[in-house]
């Protein structure tokens, strides 16, 4: 059975989403399609709408038939990280052919004649990386400038110029801000993780469609970015005209449960707890605390007049730190997530697991055949004798973030907030 592999967070389930899984069938030609989607906290460093296992129903409705959960530990991570887990987890199922991605420049070539050179993180890369940093740059940023001018630009790699417009690709032939966009930096970490793990997976990506990445206005078409559904959400606006019926429905049954929509608004009250009891040397031990971040933090939270998330990052960016930096690092301490359990060397090592949220009748075929390819244990729910797999950024850490993230519901109680041990896979 041919199967594609996708790399999501349905922060919630839009239009947008579902035209990716139809594309990214048929782009492939796949039978079946699995995907790998972060937990209750995500790469942008924000608690996701909803839960985990509402959002893995939203993706069985509209044709996903294996869901698996990347971990916390990868989940709320940079780029790089990010996409090393995801792929890494793909390519441990034993069962995945191909990876589909969305991008903005839509064009496959382009992207891994980038991420081939960028794989080898030569001195030149590294030197210009170094260079854009050491004046200013954030991170992402300086990535970008850096790989600008370690690739050329993107349609010289293409033999033929007609066939990157036939993907749907408009470029400027000498523009290398492409690498730059949000979806074209996800899929050039994508490309580089499958180089890195030596996988044979195979990878194709389509155009992303209408509403960018970063959108927060919506208009009269049916595909919106999550950012501007979130924004209607909270606003108290619906979202119906972007969303299958099938994913509003189960967002309205969770927020009648009193479990949607969660944000950070929600879990301000044990963020500054953990802020205020921590010093300043046990904040400098925790992820993506970094070039002093830890006295902008302390000498912030007495100057603020109304403890905001919002007010507390508005207080402590700079022209350094980008937002998504900020908010990554305000996850980690609401998490507790150090830098010597959360490392480099522990997230090269790979997830130890294969978390399963959801499933239909193909993907209980498939879970049937990774019995015999999987190269890491397949868990469908924490018990006594599994729950240490992957050590501290491992299960613990998801049931620890599953336990934190319930704070945010205003119908807490003890079954919910370790919903991990109590939860089966959804089957649809």
């Amino acid at each position: 059975m041919r199967t594609v592999g996708i790399i999501v967070e349905y922060n919630p389930l839009h239009n947008g989403h579902v035209y990716h899984i139809q594309q990214s069938r048929k782009v492939t030609g796949a039978e079946a399609v699995v995907a790998v989607m972060s937990g209750h906290f995500l790469q942008r460093g924000e608690p996701a709408l909803l839960d985990k296992w509402s959002r893995a129903d939203m993706a069985l409705h509209q044709g996903v038939d294996l869901l698996i959960e990347l971990p916390v530990a990868y989940s709320v991570q940079p780029a790089e990280w990010f996409a090393y887990g995801a792929v890494s987890l793909l390519e441990a199922t034993g069962i995945v052919d191909t990876l589909c991605f969305g991008s903005e420049i839509g064009n496959l070539a382009a992207l891994s004649a980038a991420a081939e050179r960028l794989s080898d993180e030569s001195d030149e890369f590294q030197a210009s990386l170094r260079h854009h940093l050491k004046h200013g740059m954030n991170y992402p940023a300086a990535f970008a400038a850096a790989a600008s001018c370690s690739t050329a630009s993107p349609l010289s790699h293409v033999e033929n110029a007609d066939d990157a417009l036939e993907q749907g690709t408009a470029l400027e032939k000498s523009d290398p801000s492409w690498i730059a966009e949000p979806n074209n930096s996800l899929g050039l970490h994508y490309l580089m993780a499958l180089h890195r793990i030596r996988s044979s997976i195979i990878p194709y990506t389509i155009a992303r469609q209408k509403a960018g990445y970063h959108d927060q206005d919506v208009n009269d078409s049916f595909i919106a970015s999550a950012t501007a559904i979130r924004k209607l959400i909270m606003e108290d606006h619906s979202p119906v005209s972007y969303m299958p019926a099938s994913s509003w429905n189960i967002l309205q049954q969770a927020q009648d449960m009193g479990c949607a929509p969660v944000s950070w608004k929600q879990l301000e009250h044990h963020l500054f707890y953990q802020l205020q009891r921590s010093s300043r040397q046990q904040l400098a031990e925790l992820l993506e605390v970094t070039e002093g971040l830890e006295y902008r933090m302390e000498q912030a939270l007495p100057q603020l007049a109304e403890l905001t998330t919002e007010a507390f990052i508005a207080h402590i960016k700079s022209k350094r730190y980008t937002r998504t930096k900020l908010q990554r690092m305000l996850t980690h301490i609401l998490l507790g997530h150090r830098k010597v359990h959360f490392g480099p060397e522990a997230l090269a090592q790979g997830p130890a697991y294969i978390r399963v949220l959801g499933f239909n009748e193909k993907g209980q075929a498939l879970l049937k055949r990774m019995r015999k390819t999987a190269s890491c244990p397949i868990v469908h729910k924490v018990t006594r004798d599994n729950a240490q797999l992957g050590g501290i950024c491992g299960l613990t850490a998801d049931v620890q973030a599953t336990a934190i993230y319930a704070n945010a519901f205003s119908n807490w109680t003890g079954k919910l907030a370790y919903r991990d041990y109590y939860e089966p896979p959804i089957r649809r």
